[in-house]
């Protein structure tokens, strides 16, 4: 079983003084006003734009979203993963097992974690379909093959892919080149810390074909104590451009394997050994303490997409997507005093002596097949913008178990399977969007999605399950254009989520709902941007983190009635002749209501309590100073308030705050043969060296576990370009 993502965001307390300056920064800046032209990251192929759009918004659209694209990736890629790589985005907080970006990685957007934010790569569903989570680790380096990404946070717009309840993150893969190129990356940094990475474009032949493709291998020991990480990928595009018409075809993947790091350390630990690292532990024979050299999780997930874009006519634009995902892997690790019972083996007799528990290590597989179709049409004529679009996508996914070495080998043979189950997940849904320019100041719009999912599982872990649900989501919204600058809008958005996997295995089978409200201003010129956001998204079942964590590091979740997530987020972009400054910060009130709690001996009500894993005060600040084009150096941090590990307002169970800031340096020359330019590319992360935790578990009874971050490190890299 794949395991999923870890989040949440813990650690020691840095100091008050340092969140208050962090917060006066944001708040100073947004009073500015630059006096020079702020860049517009959204600009991409327009072809390669109708690939995405059914997923994506514009300024004219009521939803809440940022984006990055490759310029803004490019300087600190050099080996962590996606979810590091978008840190200093609004309402994000990320973690990473490892402790140093590299390997299992994890994101939380407005207190809401990976199983609950929608990730598409050009439209098409990326979530794990049983589980819900996401698992960048299995595509290792693919920032370096993503042209740009959007956040939309909240509810957003209808996509492909179970309902966002926290967020939707959109990628778009690379464009295709005009002309032929080639790129040649190599980074290092602490813990033996490397990438290296082979880029290549034939450029347009005959003016209407393009091959690209590129080839990655990262490898980290982590900062944790064998928290490995031997991470490799490909991407390969082929492209058809024609006046109306572009054609993608894309195989892309990644294998990986990663030392088990999802345990983290209790209390003690953490003050004495931070880096310690309990998997794979046992005791030997002699009583000695034993680590298992194999304890990791390995597995490899090959992806296939066609992509077929169509002008139709100066007011009709199409695209249709098949697609089909291959996954197949397992973790292995080592088990002590194991019952033959729950192995399906017979007890022995040795010497006169029953032995029915043995020592054994195990693997547990995961097969499974993903694929389907997307598609959508888009119609825009004077005042209407109409989208219409939908998905058909099935999940089969084979469940085993093996055991590859026992002291006791008991009946078994080579190849045996101690379990076998299966299960199918089926998600099709249809949906329309309408922007229509009501007069010169309003615009309206409509959005409005049907979509039914069926479940069937078979397992002792989830029991029978055959669930079908049906869900509509509508969505509706108005833009106020108060003048060419200012752009008021609100929004309401519904949503419904059915339970994942591991809710089934706790008993979870109810779906969750909610009903979003946003409301913003827009300020946009030549001279400088600001977004502000506020919103109040109203749970029904929800299904919150416990604080727990299963045998495999899934976190576990529940049914909680009613809760609210009440927030105001600011976000802006300024730019000098040599500076330019992007603050963000979100305050936010984050509750169950009347939260029920089993305490063992009965049901205590607890009144409202903090949500889990749910900060009040996010904020971060990037300074970036640019003396001339070829250098530029920029400060970031970030700020995380404290926040609770579960939802019972244990205070022995919640994590201070903290602040990290990076440094992040580029320089490039271009000489005059062989390279079209040679850029060195420098990152100190956690510049200030502070203890910084961002993750826990809380089982109760006092059992709390940290997840704790590298202090002061470093990676450095320089790209070929020619």
């Amino acid at each position: 079983m794949k395991t999923l993502f870890h989040f949440g965001s813990k650690t020691k307390r840095v100091g008050k003084n340092n969140s208050y300056f962090l917060l006066a920064s944001c708040f100073l800046t947004l009073a500015a006003f630059s006096q020079e032209k702020v860049q517009d990251t959204t600009k991409v192929n327009q072809l390669d734009e109708v690939l995405v759009s059914a997923v994506r918004v514009t300024s004219k659209t009521p939803v809440s979203f940022s984006n990055l694209d490759k310029k803004d990736l490019q300087p600190r890629n050099l080996g962590q993963d996606i979810p590091v790589l978008m840190n200093f985005m609004p309402s994000v907080v990320t973690t990473s097992d490892a402790g140093n970006g590299v390997g299992y990685t994890g994101i939380r957007v407005r207190g809401s974690d990976a199983t609950r934010v929608n990730v598409t790569i050009n439209g098409i569903p990326y979530n794990d379909a049983e589980g819900q989570g996401t698992y960048f680790v299995d595509l290792p380096d693919f920032a370096s093959s993503v042209e740009s990404l959007q956040l939309q946070r909240g509810v957003g717009t209808s996509t492909n892919g179970a309902g966002a309840f926290g967020a939707s993150l959109n990628l778009l893969t690379d464009s295709y080149s005009k002309k032929s190129n080639g790129e040649i990356s190599n980074s290092f940094g602490s813990f033996n810390t490397r990438k290296h990475t082979v880029k290549f474009s034939s450029g347009m032949l005959n003016d209407h074909f393009e091959l690209a493709g590129r080839l990655s291998d990262i490898d980290s020991h982590g900062y944790i104590e064998r928290a490995s990480s031997d991470l490799k990928s490909y991407f390969l595009q082929g492209t058809y451009v024609g006046k109306t018409t572009l054609i993608k075809a894309l195989v892309f993947g990644g294998k990986e394997k990663t030392y088990q790091a999802w345990y983290g350390v209790d209390a003690d630990m953490l003050h004495n050994d931070r880096t310690f690292n309990y998997a794979g532990m046992y005791t030997d024979a002699l009583g000695n303490t034993q680590f298992y050299n194999n304890q990791t999780d390995n597995y490899q997930q090959d992806h296939y997409q066609l992509h077929w874009n169509e002008k139709v006519s100066e007011n009709w634009s199409t695209n249709v997507a098949v697609h089909y995902t291959k996954g197949k892997g397992y973790y292995e690790e080592y088990q002590e005093d194991q019952s033959f019972s729950d192995y399906g083996l017979t007890p022995i007799v040795i010497d006169g002596t029953t032995i029915n528990t043995t020592d054994l290590v195990r693997q547990k597989w995961l097969d499974n097949d993903f694929y389907g179709t997307t598609f959508s049409a888009n119609y825009k004529k004077a005042k209407w913008d109409i989208l219409f679009g939908g998905g058909w996508n099935k999940y089969e996914g084979d469940h085993y178990g093996k055991i590859i070495w026992a002291q006791y080998a008991s009946d078994s043979t080579l190849g045996d399977h101690y379990y076998d189950n299966s299960s199918t997940k089926t998600d099709g849904n249809v949906f329309a969007k309408i922007n229509y320019q009501l007069t010169e100041k309003f615009s309206l719009y409509g959005d409005m999605q049907y979509r039914k999912v069926r479940y069937k599982a078979d397992s002792p872990e989830t029991g029978k399950v055959d669930d079908t649900f049906n869900f509509l989501n509508p969505k509706a919204g108005v833009n106020y254009s108060l003048d060419a600058q200012n752009n008021l809008y609100l929004s309401y958005a519904r949503a419904n989520r059915e339970p994942n996997r591991t809710d089934y295995e706790g008993g979870n089978v109810k779906p969750e709902k909610l009903n979003d409200f946003e409301w913003g201003w827009r300020y946009a010129t030549t001279k400088t941007r600001i977004n502000i956001n506020g919103y109040y998204m109203l749970y029904n079942d929800q299904l919150v983190l416990t604080g727990k964590l299963d045998e495999v590091g899934n976190p576990i979740r529940m049914n909680v009635g009613k809760g609210y997530r009440l927030g105001l987020e600011a976000e802006a972009a300024f730019q000098w002749e040599k500076w330019s400054l992007q603050p963000n910060f979100t305050v936010s009130s984050n509750k169950n209501i009347d939260f029920v709690y089993d305490t063992g001996a009965g049901l205590q009500n607890l009144g409202n309590t903090h949500i889990a894993y749910s900060p009040d005060v996010v904020g971060g600040l990037i300074t970036t100073f640019k003396p001339v084009k070829s250098f530029q150096v920029s400060l970031l941090t970030k700020y995380v308030g404290a926040q609770y590990l579960s939802n019972t307002n244990d205070q022995n169970a919640k994590l201070d705050s903290y602040t990290q800031t990076d440094l992040n340096v580029r320089y490039e020359i271009k000489p005059k043969s062989v390279f079209k330019s040679i850029v060195f590319s420098g990152l100190i992360n956690n510049l200030l060296n502070e203890d910084i935790i961002s993750n826990g578990a809380d089982y109760g009874g006092g059992y709390v576990y940290y997840y704790p971050q590298a202090g002061i490190n470093f990676l450095a890299g320089v790209t070929l370009l020619f």
